[in-house]
């Protein structure tokens, strides 16, 4: 896994509404950095930069590189909030990471092969049921997707949780909670005539 992602941030001395509304007045995001060692630290970054990494889906299942006042760190995204009237970031959740301990982060799927599935070969439509699954594995393991490969899949078949291939150190954190988890991830219904 390659870290292309460094975020770079100020501290924030004050908190508040007050604060974060004049942090995004001159351009800025109000972040927070949170967890392992340290003491939760209030963030301030240009509101640009971060636009242009969350323009990258790996940004969000990527141990992410956070430099703060010339010290830098390793942290998840943990949230993004954002005005949904206009495009505007409105705060940033990292959560610290030790590279020794297991974390638990949202990971895209990519669907690949489904015009050429056989279900799609005879008409069927793929119903995606879910876009990303939650892992549990070490950061340096993390990967930026995982792939949902739908070429064998039938009408009337599906693909569940227990279906996909993952890559070494990787577990999904549902399957873990016994086999009624097993939740289908992509199905493969005929075509409406």
């Amino acid at each position: 896994m390659s870290n292309v992602f460094e975020f770079v941030a100020e501290s924030r001395v004050k908190s508040g509404k007050n604060a974060a509304r004049g942090a995004r007045r001159s351009g800025n995001v109000p972040a927070v950095i949170y967890g392992g060692e340290g003491a939760p630290q209030m963030l301030v970054l240009n509101h640009n930069e971060v636009v242009k990494h969350l323009e990258h889906e790996a940004v969000y299942s990527h141990v992410l590189d956070i430099t703060v006042d010339g010290r830098t760190e390793k942290a998840i995204l943990k949230g993004v909030q954002r005005n949904p009237a206009r495009f505007q970031i409105m705060h940033l959740d990292f959560l610290r990471v030790n590279m020794a301990d297991k974390v638990k982060v949202h990971v895209p799927l990519h669907f690949i092969n489904e015009q050429r599935s056989v279900g799609g070969k005879k008409g069927g439509v793929a119903t995606h049921s879910m876009v990303d699954v939650e892992v549990l594995c070490l950061p340096t393991d993390l990967p930026e997707f995982i792939e949902v490969d739908l070429d064998n899949l039938d009408v009337g078949s599906s693909i569940h949780l227990s279906d996909l291939v993952l890559p070494k150190g990787v577990e999904i954190v549902a399957l873990s909670q016994g086999a009624d988890h097993d939740l289908p991830v992509v199905s493969m219904a005929g075509s409406v005539a």
